[in-house]
């Protein structure tokens, strides 16, 4: 018999991954660094240079987004250049699209419900 300590509450099955992408999307900043990685490989100078923060505070962030495994780094000298990790946020793309269908299905029948002529 347990007693229930340690044990993971009943319900959706926990994905750390899933889990540390879309914690790590969520912020805007981020956000705006993954962006900006799209068009390219990109110094942290060069990432933080629109940004309205310190050089240290976009590191941080940069870290939250290599930690989620969204963008990997190097180092050449006193230069660190980030570059996206293809294919990093499918996971998160295959998880909002099992979840798309079934919410736009409910959204079609409240709005054809809301149409509907009153007598």
């Amino acid at each position: 018999m347990s007693d229930g300590a340690g044990e993971r509450p009943a319900g959706p099955v926990a994905d750390p991954g899933l889990d540390r992408v879309f914690q790590a999307l969520s912020d805007g900043t981020r956000r705006a660094l993954v962006e900006r990685l799209a068009q390219g490989p990109a110094s942290v100078s060069t990432l933080a240079a629109p940004l309205p923060m310190s050089l240290p505070a976009v590191t941080q962030h940069l870290g939250v987004l290599e930690q989620a495994g969204i963008v990997t780094s190097a180092k050449t000298g006193r230069v660190r250049t980030y570059r996206l990790v293809p294919d990093a946020v499918r996971p998160a793309l295959r998880w909002l699209d099992r979840h798309r269908l079934p919410a736009e299905q409910r959204l079609d029948r409240l709005a054809a419900l809301v149409e509907q002529p009153r007598d």
